[in-house]
């Protein structure tokens, strides 16, 4: 296999939490070690001499300008092969930082514009999920991503070429460049979703207004809001994402990196927790920015002073979130109230 291994465990460290990622982006795990074998098993020419060279590019001064660099080395990605050892090398890292529980985005129009059939990257993601119980101990959800900055009749497209694989598919959700492109756009294909079974999930509140947040809930219809930290200016919608316990997944390291916030030190995450919303921490594309779901616990706890009853709120919070069934959810639980680090 192409991936490269994951980093070896510290047996004098302590153990991390059990938890759930919710916010992860499959193609936001692309390290550059595993870019650069790829390109190399695909005859694809990367623009960067080197893998240091390429981390050094992950270097971004909004939302945007790591877009550009995240769906240009999407190139290295071309078979079932490639996207099984793209999963694979996530979920051996995954299992390193406590995760017990994924669930999984996929940006599907990011491959089909590119030539690579959605039954490609569902069937070869597929393979790693199916092994992850086993290789990893994780339990794992796919969810389908429409590109928000791509056209309402492009994602109903999409929808359709995926059906054949709904049996894969958990949910739906709604990704890339926020700004300009309210939820609304997208309210046809997510009532498919809906109509089909599936749970609905849309980014929201990130770099776009508090306005696409009440987009997301009311007209989309959504389950769950992927980043959501803007709410905070808008009372009257914290008050009614706290009365619904409608789940939040944050993910800190990348609103810094994205220069959503300024400072980790500035970060909402406290007083969204003190105003009783149901926060989870997730670390949303961590090859580009810095940080698994375990690095993301131990930053928040560093630079906003979190003691351990908080983290192990988030870790349940992560569970209490996620699509799980209740009988596996009470047993995550249970592992997070019985933890010793």
């Amino acid at each position: 296999m192409a991936s490269s291994p994951a980093p070896p465990s510290d047996v004098s460290a302590p153990r991390p939490l059990p938890k759930a990622e919710l916010h992860l982006h499959i193609e936001g795990t692309l390290e550059p070690e595993l870019a650069f074998a790829l390109a190399e098993r695909n005859g694809v020419k990367l623009p960067y001499a080197t893998e240091d060279e390429l981390r050094r590019a992950y270097s971004f001064a909004d939302l945007q300008s790591f877009l550009n660099l995240y769906y240009a080395l999407m190139a290295v990605l071309r078979t079932e092969d490639d996207f099984a050892d793209l999963a694979d090398a996530y979920l051996a890292r995954a299992k390193e930082q406590g995760v017990r529980h994924a669930e999984i985005f996929f940006d599907p129009q990011a491959h089909t514009a590119r030539g690579i059939s959605i039954g490609t990257v569902v069937n070869g993601l597929a393979r790693a999920l199916d092994r992850a119980q086993e290789n990893y101990g994780i339990s794992t959800r796919l969810i389908m991503c429409f590109l928000r900055d791509e056209s309402a009749e492009s994602a109903l497209t999409t929808f359709e070429a995926a059906r054949p694989h709904l049996h894969r598919i958990t949910a739906v959700g709604l990704d890339s460049a926020e700004v300009g492109h309210p939820p609304e756009k997208f309210k046809e294909v997510f009532a498919l979703a809906r109509e089909a079974g599936l749970k609905c999930v849309a980014h929201a509140g990130e770099e776009g207004p508090a306005a696409y947040i009440w987009e997301a809930l009311d007209i989309l219809g959504v389950d769950r809001i992927d980043h959501g930290v803007r709410c905070m200016e808008d009372e009257r919608l914290v008050a009614r994402l706290a009365a619904e316990q409608v789940p939040l997944t944050v993910c800190p390291l990348s609103n810094v990196r994205l220069r959503v916030i300024d400072d980790l030190a500035d970060h909402p995450l406290p007083a969204m927790l003190d105003a009783g919303l149901l926060v989870t921490v997730n670390s949303d594309d961590p090859a580009y920015f810095g940080g698994y779901a375990d690095d993301n616990f131990t930053a928040v706890r560093d630079a906003l002073g979190l003691d351990e009853a908080t983290l192990r709120t988030l870790a349940r919070n992560s569970f209490r979130a996620s699509f799980l069934d209740e009988a596996t959810r009470e047993k995550y639980l249970k592992e997070v109230d019985a933890h010793q680090a």
